[in-house]
């Protein structure tokens, strides 16, 4: 496994497993969050060549999963992170994580931010066991609240949600 830049004829390949990684929600009572359509080809474009876009790849060098990032308030905000279920269990997230941790670094950022569901295992509690803490309402900065409300907008607050940080 390693990490790379995404690639702009992988693209579909991303939605896939954005795809194939939602199908657990169904389990959880989540189907919404499984049916959710993955970003578009053009959103992830945006991502790619902004430099915020990478992939884990397997030994052929085929993506099982992807991150994408933004810049918000002086900090990485993970926009999204998905592994395919083929991979998952086998710390290919914490690697994109760590990757991007490294990213932010070097463009002197000076965090990792993501939102995330409270009360999904391989949500907010995984995030917890990798470093990330839960910020309180007090704590949120412009950007992030904005991202709140955009989800809020797009009827994710039907499951409780928070944002969560790591310094870097």
């Amino acid at each position: 496994m390693h990490i790379r830049p995404a690639r702009t004829a992988e693209l579909p390949t991303l939605q896939d497993i954005e795809r194939a990684a939602g199908e657990p929600f169904r389990t959880l009572g989540m189907a919404e969050i499984a049916d959710d359509a993955p970003p578009g080809i053009e959103v992830l474009e945006r991502y790619l060549q902004a430099g915020r876009a990478w992939v884990a790849a397997d030994t052929g060098d085929e993506a099982v999963a992807y991150l994408i990032a933004d810049v918000v308030d002086a900090a990485a905000h993970i926009e999204q992170v998905s592994v395919h279920p083929c991979a998952a269990r086998r710390g290919v997230g914490r690697a994109l994580i760590s990757h991007v941790a490294t990213h932010a670094v070097n463009e002197n950022l000076t965090a990792l931010t993501l939102t995330t569901f409270t009360d999904v295992p391989w949500n907010a509690p995984y995030y917890a066991r990798i470093g990330f803490r839960t910020l309180a309402d007090a704590e949120l900065t412009d950007g992030l609240r904005q991202i709140r409300r955009d989800e809020a907008a797009h009827g994710l607050d039907r499951w409780p949600r928070v944002c969560m940080r790591r310094e870097l």
